[in-house]
């Protein structure tokens, strides 16, 4: 199943591609991973040098990559994107608004935080049932948890877990433990 991706009925489909946004050592780990797992990978960063070594790693290990340097570039043909910016909610609402914004509406947005919450994420995008966020680490192999709010469809839970147990994780999927810091998810959540 490598490469691919699962319909709702779980049976395969068109090879995946995957957006990684931020090509820090972390990003570029993870791009170098779905390569070489066979998926379709497209590396975004604003800052040259990053994708400079970013493509040194790609022709070192024989796989190709695209490298872009615009978020609207990465995710016009993502099934799904994964971002590795900084964990705070700032940061992480800026770039997640601006690949709302710019991905197609069936691209699955994917984040991975020890720290936020995926309710508070997924309720400032025009898709809450399209988002997920990894907890655990995403360096080498071992177990993560793959969160969602409430609304979340299975066909993205499948894609997500697909991209993740095909580089090698045990995945365990669950409802957001975490309690809700933005105004607006409190409200809902006390009702």
């Amino acid at each position: 199943m490598s490469g691919t991706s699962p319909n709702i009925r779980g049976q395969v489909h068109q090879p995946l591609t995957i957006a990684v946004i931020g090509a820090g050592a972390f990003g570029r780990d993870f791009a170098v991973a779905c390569a070489a797992a066979g998926f379709s990978v497209i590396l975004e960063d604003v800052m040259p040098e990053k994708l400079r070594n970013a493509a040194a790693e790609f022709a070192r290990i024989g796989r190709e990559v695209t490298l872009v340097m615009t978020v609207e570039d990465a995710v016009r043909a993502a099934d799904i994107v994964f971002d590795f910016v900084p964990d705070e909610l700032e940061s992480k609402l800026e770039i997640w608004s601006m690949i709302d914004r710019m991905a197609p509406p069936k691209t699955v947005m994917c984040t991975p935080s020890q720290a936020l919450s995926i309710t508070d994420l997924a309720s400032c995008t025009y898709r809450p049932d399209r988002c997920v966020m990894v907890r655990g680490s995403l360096a080498g192999q071992g177990s993560v948890n793959l969160l969602s709010a409430k609304s979340i469809s299975q066909t993205t839970l499948a894609i997500a877990s697909t991209v993740l147990t095909t580089l090698g994780y045990n995945v365990q999927s669950h409802p957001d433990p975490d309690l809700p810091q933005l105004l607006k998810n409190m409200h809902a959540t006390s009702l």
